[in-house]
């Protein structure tokens, strides 16, 4: 069918819209790298670094307030850069984060009509016909999808076993928003791939394809709905977690239908402490959660704001838990590989044993620092780091005397910025995870104490791969007491390959030399086993007291055989 004039105006709006919308972003950003460029790097090179310094705080805070204004107007994957923005606390000013904290649900809601008409072309019918009822008032409005309340049919409803939904429609034209913006962010990330202090530490282009990855999963809602249930199926029989049930005849690929689970928000303190649920209980209990997915299952909710996690009451007085965490929004999930998970659990464990070395060589295992570096001076500062604020929480920290700060910055703060430092690609959603977590948790309790959640998650860890590590040792100290064993073998083949051979060693000297050669040899292998068996027998001791204390006793053999070889090669 031919398009009409209107159908041509409409496309050819559309694109010009597309345009002044790239055009806009491109702009915003070049503006504001060069403004960077002049303070930050310009400046200090002509002798006025206090100038740069002094503005700091204010410039931070005015391109805060312009990108809250930006993203609010374009909407889109701007949001979404805006939330992972205010999410850094750890790398972003105070300027920068709070402003930027509204994102999360400042989004205006696209009216109810056009919402309609693409729910109804997705479902292929009239809502009327799939749904009992729809409340036209959406309850969310996000960047990418709009959600409203609804009843199922009551054929539907005996089938899910619930018949209380909410359905989350794309935003019209959404395809074509996400498009533009990830074109104008990878212009951007080419500009920054340019500019050496981030190209050292981060690849951008790399970083926003896994951006973009992520986003267009997140507009695809059968792959959200798939995530929901492998996230469910995690947490099966976990009493602590709670998540949405999806009624799949319901969805597509721009419809999402799923189990109306709306329950006091996470950060409502006054909501919590009205259902008898005290707010510090619960933030040990969500860090906890949060560990679990990263360093166990390996598949996490890589987007946990406030705005995707309820508390929900028990409404059994007999229930393992009295109250549940229910999450929602499974669009952006993020996925740990295996080698990655395992650095992750060393940083876990390092972190918590406050061992610098440690925390540097799980650094590296991560990718994050590259195996080049020289690390000496990093591991002495994480040690010192540790040392002075390892075990304190954000209310703690912020008693600290700034001036600590400043003179611990100056004295390790060039040895961080001689590292050559990168961010792994399928790193950004766990920093972003974890930024996401502590803040959440510092809003549940400002005491609280991220320590007191690491430590002791930390500790199951270990004792979850005590066996490994049992084995390994073991395999370790047998290895070691075989090559140990077979030392005299491979000295007695030395002389005779001598005695044997053209050369004839008659020199009383080097013979009594080779003899105590092999006096020594025979000293080695009896210290070796003797070690072995020992350490072994410590190392069993703890899972079997009989079978350790027998080869610690065992040990005495060799022990007495290398100190009988000593004497007799004199």
């Amino acid at each position: 069918m031919a398009s009409g004039p209107r159908d041509r105006a409409d496309v050819m709006a559309g694109a010009g819209n597309t345009r002044a919308r790239y055009r806009r972003i491109l702009r915003f950003a070049a503006w504001n790298l060069a403004v960077t460029w002049f303070f930050e790097l310009l400046l200090p090179r002509l002798g006025l670094a206090r100038v740069a310094e002094r503005s700091r705080a204010r410039r931070m805070r005015r391109f805060a307030q312009r990108f809250h204004v930006l993203a609010v107007d374009l909407g889109g994957l701007m949001i979404k850069v805006g939330q992972f923005m205010s999410s850094r606390l750890d790398v972003l000013p105070p300027e920068i984060t709070a402003e930027l904290e509204g994102l999360q649900d400042e989004v205006p809601p696209v009216p109810f009509p056009a919402i309609r008409a693409l729910a109804e072309a997705e479902l292929g019918t009239g809502l009327e016909a799939v749904f009992a009822s729809v409340e036209q008032g959406p309850i969310a409005a996000a960047s990418l999808g709009q959600v409203h309340r609804a009843r199922l049919m009551p054929e539907d409803a005996a089938a899910a076993g619930f018949d209380t939904v909410v359905v989350k429609v794309q935003r019209p034209g959404i395809d074509g928003i996400v498009a533009t913006d990830l074109a104008a962010l990878r212009k951007v990330a080419g500009w920054l791939s340019h500019v050496r202090v981030v190209s050292r530490r981060a690849d951008a282009p790399a970083l926003v394809e896994e951006f973009a990855a992520t986003s267009l999963q997140e507009i695809d809602y059968l792959n959200e709905a798939a995530n929901a249930e492998r996230f469910g199926a995690d947490f099966e029989d976990d009493h602590r977690v709670a998540v949405p049930g999806v009624v799949w005849e319901r969805c597509t690929r721009r419809v999402l239908t799923l189990e109306d689970v709306t329950a006091i928000k996470i950060t409502d303190l006054s909501g919590l402490r009205a259902a008898g649920i005290d707010p510090g209980e619960v933030a040990p209990v969500f860090a906890a959660v949060m560990f679990e997915q990263l360093f166990t299952s390996g598949f996490f909710h890589a987007d946990p704001h406030p705005g995707n996690i309820f508390v929900t009451p028990a409404t059994d007085p007999q229930a393992p838990h009295p109250w549940k965490l229910t999450f929602i929004d499974f669009g952006m999930m993020g996925e740990v590989p295996p080698n990655t998970r395992s650095g992750l659990r060393r940083l876990l464990i390092s972190a918590a044993g406050r061992e610098g070395k440690g925390l540097v060589a799980a650094i590296g295992e991560l990718g994050v620092l590259v195996s080049t570096a020289d690390t000496a001076e990093l591991e002495r500062a994480l040690t010192q780091l540790f040392a002075r604020f390892g075990g304190m929480g954000f209310a703690e920290l912020r008693e600290v005397d700034p001036r600590e700060f400043r003179e611990f910055a100056e004295e390790f703060g060039h040895v961080v910025r001689s590292l050559p430092f990168q961010v792994p690609e399928n790193f950004l959603l766990v920093i972003r995870a974890m930024s996401l977590t502590s803040g959440v948790c510092s809003s549940l309790d400002p005491e609280f104490n991220l320590w007191d959640s690491v430590e002791p998650y930390a500790a199951q860890l270990l004792r979850e791969q005590r066996g490994n590590i049992v084995q390994d040792v073991a395999g370790q100290l047998l290895e070691a007491a075989t090559l140990g064993l077979g030392l005299p073998r491979r000295i007695d083949a030395l002389f005779s390959g001598l005695q044997d051979g053209s050369l004839a060693v008659a020199n009383p000297k080097l013979e009594r030399r080779l003899a105590r050669v092999e006096a020594t040899g025979m000293r080695t292998a009896s210290a070796v086993v003797f070690a072995a068996l020992l350490l072994a027998g410590a190392v069993l001791h703890a899972d079997d007291a009989v079978l350790g204390a027998a080869l610690m006793w065992l040990s005495a053999l060799p022990l007495l055989h290398g100190l009988w070889a000593g004497r007799r090669g004199r």
